[in-house]
């Protein structure tokens, strides 16, 4: 296996290089580029970095570093307004076909673990985008690091394929979620009546998926099927809500030491593709596959924003286009729709008459099904406009249910 000191090496000026990302992230890579920033001069690092969980800032190391990303992170807003940074409006499907049909990565970078005795090494934590970006680079390297688990995955990675590999060990990113309060454990509350016993569920990150979890915990022969693995998962396997003999699919396991050594211990987890955790078509093969996100804000149509606020781009519409059509294609399925009712300290409702010009339509009301907040659940799906805007001012805060009255009287001496 050819072995050279540092990653960085394989970098130049021109270049178009990928990078590991979430709970990937290389801490490697990292330090060498702060030991010797001169080697990210026009380079452009490419990544599915998320805002509020990747650390690193890579156009923080050199002022002629570029970026290209799909979700919107303060780096990256940053690298917009100085010119050196790209936002594509892309869904995870839409990067796939980036990644198989576009220009091929001069570079593209892996953290692995080091290879077993026959010299396959595993993707680690994640293995979603991996898959499709590193068959069609031009140079391939890789950070093999010991504190990766070897989980099970369709994806794997033979030394014989890697043209620089560096064997470090280096720390793993943690990512520690907030417990919520009773407004999240109300959300959650809400959510979890429409869960029924044996459902397989999608959710991510944050308070109302833990509070969701607390929730369930009741319930019994539940499953997984997601682009993460996050810390409510293992809330609801210590309550013995999951179905202990089923599959647990996802794409990558994002969470602390805690969530990793859980991980680890589960004879049915499997990293997979996006191809298989955001396909609409096979999520419609799952019976009673119920899909549970977050969002901006609803409108009275049913329109979801879960991207924009106040004008300003808060991050992409990621896998939620995918999982939305996969749930309602499903036997059974559900989308549900979590959020709270106002913002900015109950002076906002996030329950709104129509989108606007400072939002964006991640889904579109076609596929509208249920919205939750503290207030309880709209039903949204066979239901006419007005019935659906009924049941939304029904779940929005009291205060705010008068003006969106009235406003939804306006539109319709319009429609």
């Amino acid at each position: 296996m050819p072995v050279t000191l540092r990653l960085v090496d394989t970098l130049a000026p021109g270049l178009r290089v990928w990078v590991p990302t979430l709970s990937n992230e290389s801490q490697r890579l990292a330090d060498e580029l702060r030991a010797d920033p001169e080697r990210a001069r026009g380079v452009t690092f490419a990544g599915v970095q998320f805002p509020g969980i990747d650390r690193f800032d890579y156009l923080a190391v050199h002022p002629e570093a570029r970026a290209l990303g799909w979700f919107m992170t303060p780096a990256l807003r940053r690298g917009l307004a100085e010119g050196r940074a790209e936002l594509r409006a892309q869904d995870y499907l839409g990067i796939v076909r980036e990644l198989r049909e576009g220009e091929p990565f001069d570079v593209a970078c892996a953290q692995l673990t080091p290879p077993d005795a026959d010299g396959w090494c595993a993707p680690g934590l994640s293995a979603d985008f991996l898959p499709f970006v590193w068959p069609r680079a031009k140079r391939r390297i890789a950070h093999l690091n010991p504190r990766l688990p070897r989980l099970a995955s369709s994806f794997r990675v033979h030394v014989s394929e890697i043209d620089i590999a560096v064997e470090a060990d280096a720390p793993l990113l943690d990512h520690a979620e907030t417990r919520g309060g009773a407004l999240e454990a109300r959300i959650g509350a809400h959510a979890a009546t429409l869960v029924r016993d044996g459902d397989t569920l999608q959710f991510g990150i944050g308070s109302v998926p833990l509070s969701l979890a607390q929730s369930l915990a009741s319930h019994r022969r539940l499953r997984f099927h997601g682009g993460m693995l996050p810390a409510a998962f293992r809330t609801l396997w210590d309550a013995g809500a999951i179905d202990r003999d089923a599959p647990v699919i996802t794409g990558l396991v994002l969470g602390d030491a805690a969530l990793r050594e859980h991980a680890a211990t589960l004879p049915g987890l499997r990293l997979e593709p996006v191809t298989v955790t955001h396909d609409p078509a096979h999520l419609a093969t799952l019976p009673r596959f119920v899909a549970i996100n977050g969002a901006v804000e609803v409108d009275l149509f049913g329109q979801v924003n879960a991207e924009r606020t106040s004008g300003a781009i808060l991050a992409g519409a990621g896998g939620l286009p995918a999982v939305a059509q996969g749930a309602l294609a499903s036997p059974g399925g559900r989308l549900v729709i979590v959020l709270p009712a106002t913002a900015k300290g109950g002076s906002v409702s996030r329950i709104v008459p129509a989108l606007g010009a400072q939002s964006l339509v991640t889904l579109p009301r076609q596929l509208a099904d249920a919205i939750v907040t503290e207030h309880g659940v709209a039903e949204l799906r066979g239901r006419s406009l007005d019935a659906r805007a009924q049941a939304l001012i029904e779940i929005a805060a009291p205060g705010h249910r008068a003006a969106l009255a009235a406003a939804w009287d306006e539109i319709l001496r319009h429609a």
